[in-house]
């Protein structure tokens, strides 16, 4: 058999209207549970039996008492006066937050310049001393932000020029680096210029060798002597000059060999030497 329709009406029978409760009481707090977990939904649920006797259940934590504290605020039941005692006590508390509000609104309108006409000499003195104090606690105020500014800028400017002292620093190290590179790379080529140069002569030397050995006649081809004496154009017409003697200066054309003083001879003489 299937389930068939159960009409909504009261149960008679006491046994199973007791069963049909028990059974709807706990079908009711599962979907209720459900619904607070799945919704995330704040559920409180009081039930009464037909006995009298208390069944409940509450989503929060805090307890039945908090869900029916939100309950009052929200329906506006929580304000409602028990008696006249507190009505008047309301009635009474509105009135002196309406002359308070009253008041600050004219004091408002007399701080912004409007409304001066009703005001008596020593109000208007009381005002101005009050605005005299306002300007001045907004002065000072002020002045302290501009001087936690300028303090502000001062380490600014404090870190910005130490960084460029350290930049200026480094520059100069690579400055002076870049110099001693280029210093030792003159040095090293002009000790490699000494070397050529020494190798240079080293060679010319090697190619003259010392007294005693046998001299390579390119060297001697290359090799020029000094002049020993003006040359003399002879004439056939002048037949005496053949028997006139020269005379020669003191100059040794060949230090290193023993010294030949030349005074005078005749021009066959010089010829044959």
């Amino acid at each position: 058999m299937g389930r068939r329709r159960v009409s909504i009406s009261r149960i008679e029978n006491r046994t199973t209207r007791q069963v049909t409760f028990a059974k709807r009481r706990v079908g009711l707090f599962k979907k209720t549970h459900e619904l607070s977990v799945l919704c995330d939904a704040q559920i409180g649920i009081m039930v009464f039996s037909s006995s009298g006797k208390l069944y409940e259940y509450c989503s929060d934590a805090s307890g039945m008492e908090h869900i029916i504290r939100r309950y009052k605020i929200a329906t506006g039941t929580d304000q409602i006066p028990e008696s006249n005692d507190q009505l008047e006590q309301i009635h009474g508390e509105l009135k002196r937050m309406q002359r308070e509000t009253l008041s600050l609104e004219l004091s408002l309108q007399r701080y912004t310049g409007e409304d001066l006409n009703s005001v008596q000499f020593g109000d208007l003195h009381e005002l101005e001393q009050k605005l005299e104090n306002s300007v001045n606690k907004v002065r000072e105020r002020m002045f302290e932000l501009l001087q936690q500014q300028i303090d502000n800028l001062r380490r600014k400017g404090k870190m910005l020029h130490d960084e460029n002292e350290n930049l200026y620093q480094l520059n100069q190290l690579k400055e002076n680096q870049v110099a001693l590179d280029h210093q030792a790379e003159l040095d090293q080529h002009q000790q490699m210029t000494m070397v050529h140069k020494t190798e240079d002569r080293r060679h010319v030397l090697e190619s003259f060798p010392f007294s005693g050995e046998e001299q390579p006649s390119s060297v001697l081809t290359q090799a020029t002597l000094p002049p020993l004496f003006n040359p003399y154009r002879l004439q056939p017409t002048q037949p005496n000059l053949q028997d006139f003697s020269l005379q020669l200066p003191d100059y040794d054309p060949y230090p290193d060999q023993p010294t030949n003083h030349i005074t005078s001879g005749p021009l066959e003489t010089l010829r044959s030497r």
